[in-house]
């Protein structure tokens, strides 16, 4: 840029002046006949040569749509080739002459292109075989604004790049018209006198292709016989009866019959709005129900005999969807919409989207639910929703409310309710076992977020769709949404030999964490772990094996311990009366030390500017605290007297003068941790400490796991709910205010921690495993249940260890709270190698589909082109070329995703050496 700047900038501004003119004075020749003036020149042409009249009108029978400027003797002007005498002469059959011409002229004719807006000459043939003028200008690829004395028409050219457009960038019709109208005059002079018409070919367009691309055209009973759903795109790798499946698939054994489960995924979208504009009396759908959206009549009847339900309040969190159903949806036809999903593949599915009136409410939730699932002959199901812990509950007796072909086949033997991956932390820790993917067999590394995916794609399609009518607005987004899936199914081969290729590394991996965990865990353990979680896996009722059922021991009742001992000593050792027990000095100390953290906090808290209310309060705090530690200092000593000489050497060294004393915050306490590296310090005194220290990391942990959670659920709901400064500030203070209690028991743990490394060399501990469940705690290690570190992919991601400690340091040789924390990390550790097994399988079966759909597609698509139809042989070679053109295209594709994996059989090779998980 920096050589263009100082080489080549001045020399292009010139060449683009020099453009402006009329040329060299002795270049007066018409570029094509060398004899007549040239005075035109057009711009769209390539090299964009001067030419005379006559040569301009001859070169652009052709090219009536080019833009075309003259020398008017100060500079060039625009001027159409109607004014220089091109007409455009339309044939009903293009490639043949017209005997016995008979024409009707339209000299106002509207021509829109990419170029911009042309007024054209236009002459219809009016022969006796000729038909109607739609047709004569689509099959000149015009597009007519209407069937009826059409005087506009589109390009198919600029009816394809707005299509295109509109899926890429998600440019809205009005940008798309007025950037149109700009590039004829953008001068402002012309107004929107075709935008309605545009808006009105492209609706049409949109809707055509999909009936093409659906071989809607192809059925003999025509476009009236499509059936609900039939427009939309199937997912290839989904398990399809009939079509992608092996034959007896129905009679596989249980072991296997998970491979052919159906993973669909439940979420409503509140972005995806329609103002209350029209109506779908004066805006109907051109194919209600026959993609992506429900028809609406039986669904909105439905929703008017349903509409007083009331649904149960959440026995979880508070979820607004559940709780507060109704949210406000004032001016909005439809405050959103409701989608089904594929889960793993991230496709709508067909007759799985609505609008939703008044919030997520069940009656449109379940609607949608089993409008997908219409005539599914399937087993096994795997329903994800961010509420399936309240919502699943009664499914089946609201089912019952639908009609009978809606309701779930009697060949369904099992469906599993999950909660998404990434919503899961919101709930309660009984729904984090009970809903979570990632301790759920038979679901591999699936994360039930599909929807969300799908979402980032289509907000920003919202802009435009709320302000359409009802009509309007279902055919576009179903054109979206089938785009979508056309970019997923094309994207396969890639996208599948990425999985596997992160999915085999993983599951080797894993596989051999598990195997060092069992080689440290007698074989009679992990047998009796097995059997608990098998147990739960095939019945939920029964205990589950991941959840702790042992208390950790907490600061306080560690001190009630110590006070029950400290009685028994009285009563039967030296008296006490003039102080008290050592325990309790260690205890009060440990609340100073904490004190003096909060203190710290506190100041540091205060800013650049104090105010005076708060430096008092401060200097109050600070002043009652050193009072506090001087008295305890006393109380110490007699217990202590080693901290008499440290305490001194450390005043002497803060303050060499005598004058500036040792901030309160700073001043240590010296307790037996601090001493017993350099002092002979009593170990009675040590084991006080170390019992309070332990509880007190045991405290800090549970502590900040509790806010870890409700930090998560607070930028949950941040991100779904929080618009404008007002909430976003709220929110935000929220936020911050938690994180200052995290890092305050981050805090407190490593100074327990610390403790307990200084104080364990001098104990005989019965059990040194402690650092096990008590581990060192870096920056990176606090983080929420969700939450992965920098980089980490979803399949990678694991949780930190602060999630997995459990029970404490056993007081004699079993202790039942250390052989659960190894049982739960033992189960994670199991559930995580089976999951990535279960992806290697899953991904390897879903592979074979993908071919067998093409296949099959394929073979469909041929047969479409031999229908029996009485049409003229011309439309009869058209509809037989498509047919074939659609059938190589999939043959097409099954050949490059074959070879994109054709070494995916030596790649999995190479992990058999590693055994399966147990």
């Amino acid at each position: 840029m920096k050589q263009w700047l100082e080489n080549d900038r001045q020399n292009f501004l010139k060449e683009f002046l020099r453009m402006e003119g009329y040329g060299l004075e002795v270049q007066t020749a018409c570029g094509i006949c060398g004899e007549r003036r040239h005075e035109y020149q057009c711009t769209d042409c390539f090299n964009g040569q001067r030419l005379c009249l006559e040569c301009m009108r001859g070169s652009h029978t052709s090219h009536p749509l080019h833009k075309i400027e003259k020398w008017n003797g100060m500079f060039m002007e625009r001027i159409s080739l109607k004014k220089l005498g091109v007409r455009i002469q339309l044939n009903h059959i293009p490639s043949e002459r017209c005997f016995n011409p008979k024409r009707a002229f339209n000299d106002d004719f509207v021509i829109i292109d990419s170029h911009g807006m042309h007024e054209v000459a236009l002459d219809f043939c009016e022969c006796e075989r000729a038909p109607s003028h739609s047709i004569q200008l689509l099959r000149a690829r015009l597009y007519p604004a209407t069937g009826t004395y059409p005087k506009t028409a589109a390009t198919f050219k600029v009816l394809r790049q707005f299509h295109l457009l509109s899926f890429e960038s998600k440019c809205s019709g009005y940008e798309f018209y007025n950037s149109i109208v700009r590039l004829t005059d953008n001068t402002g002079s012309l107004s929107r006198v075709r935008y309605v018409e545009f808006m009105r070919m492209v609706r049409q367009w949109r809707h055509l292709k999909m009936l093409k691309r659906t071989a809607r055209g192809h059925d003999p009973r025509g476009i009236e016989a499509t059936k609900p759903g039939q427009c939309a795109l199937l997912c290839p790798a989904c398990p399809q009866p009939g079509i992608n499946l092996p034959p007896g698939w129905e009679s596989a054994p249980s072991d296997r019959m998970w491979l052919y489960t159906l993973f669909i995924a439940i979420d409503a979208n509140f972005r995806l709005q329609r103002k209350r504009v029209s109506s779908d009396e004066r805006d109907p759908g051109l194919g209600n129900g026959w993609a992506f959206f429900v028809d609406e009549t039986p669904y909105k009847d439905y929703l008017v005999q349903n509409w007083d339900h009331k649904q149960d309040r959440s026995t979880c969190m508070s979820h607004d969807a559940v709780d507060k159903p109704d949210r406000e949806a004032r001016g909005l036809a439809a405050s959103g919409a409701g989608t089904i999903d594929c889960a793993r593949h991230d496709f709508k599915r067909p007759n799985g989207v609505g609008d939703l009136q008044l919030g997520e409410r069940y009656i449109n939730m379940d609607y949608l639910f089993f409008s997908s699932l219409q005539g599914s002959k399937l087993k096994t199901l795997v329903v994800s929703y961010d509420i399936a812990c309240q919502w699943h509950k009664n499914i089946f007796t609201r089912m019952k409310s639908f009609p009978s072909e809606m309701q779930l086949s009697e060949s369904v033997k099992y469906i599993a309710f999950l909660v998404p991956k990434f919503h899961l932390p919101a709930h309660i820790e009984d729904c984090m076992l009970q809903f979570s993917f990632n301790l759920t067999k038979g679901v591999g590394r699936t994360d039930g977020e599909a929807p969300e995916r799908g979402w980032a794609s289509i907000n920003p399609v919202a802009q435009s769709t709320k302000e359409m009518g009802p009509g309007s607005r279902r055919d576009t987004l179903d054109d979206h949404f089938n785009d979508w899936n056309w970019k997923k199914i094309i994207a396969f081969g890639e996208r599948m030999l990425s999985k596997i290729q992160e999915a085999v590394p993983a599951r080797s991996e894993h596989r051999q964490l598990l195997k060092e965990f069992e080689a440290s865990v007698p074989p009679s353990i992990i047998k009796e772990w097995t059997t608990a979680v098998n147990n739960w896996e095939n019945d939920a009722s029964q205990p589950s094996p991941f959840k702790s059922k042992t208390k950790s021991i907490s600061e306080r009742e560690a001190r009630l311990q110590l006070a029950a001992e400290a009685a028994k000593e009285v009563m039967s050792g030296p008296n006490y009366d003039h102080m008290s027990h050592p325990s309790v000095m260690i205890a009060n100390g440990l609340q100073l030390e904490d004190d003096q953290r909060r203190l710290a906090t506190d100041i540091a808290d205060l800013g650049q500017h104090p105010t005076t209310k708060q430096l008092t309060e401060i200097l109050e705090r600070s002043n009652l605290l050193r009072r506090k530690i001087g008295i305890w200092t006393d109380e110490q000593i007699l217990h202590m007297p080693q901290a008499a000489p440290e305490r001194m050497k450390h005043s002497r060294k803060a303050s060499p003068d005598g004058v500036t004393p040792t901030k309160v915050t700073n001043m240590p306490l010296f307790l037996p941790s601090a001493l017993s590296k350099i002092a002979n310090v009593d170990k009675a005194l040590c084991a006080f400490e170390w019992k309070l220290r332990e509880g007190q990391a045991y405290d800090a942990l549970e502590e900040m796991r509790h806010v870890l959670r409700l930090r998560t659920h607070m930028y949950k709901h941040k991100d779904r709910f929080s618009q404008g400064v007002k909430a976003n500030t709220r929110s935000n203070v929220a936020i911050v205010q938690a994180t200052a209690r995290i890092n305050r028991s981050a805090e407190k743990y490593r100074a327990a921690r610390a403790a307990l490394a200084s104080l364990a060399p001098g104990l005989e501990l019965e059990h040194p495993m402690w650092e096990y469940a008590l581990r060192k705690l870096e920056q990176d290690d606090i983080r929420g249940l969700s939450e992965g570190l920098y980089g980490d992919s979803e399949g990678r991601r694991k949780p930190s260890w602060i999630w997995m400690t459990y029970g404490v340091i056993p007081d004699d040789g079993d202790d039942p709270a250390l052989n659960e924390a190894l049982r739960i990390e033992w189960c994670r550790a199991r559930a995580r190698a089976k999951r990535w097994d279960e992806e290697v399988q899953l991904l390897q079966e879903e592979m074979q589909r993908i071919l067998a759909f093409l296949d099959w597609q394929a073979e469909w698509w041929e047969r479409q082109g031999v229908s029996a139809f009485s049409l003229d042989a011309a439309t009869m070679r058209g509809m037989t070329a498509y047919a074939h053109r659609q059938a190589s295209l999939r043959r097409e594709l099954r050949d490059r995703f074959s070879m994109t994996w054709r070494n995916i059989p030596t790649f999995l090779q190479w992990d058999d050496s590693v055994s399966t998980p147990t």
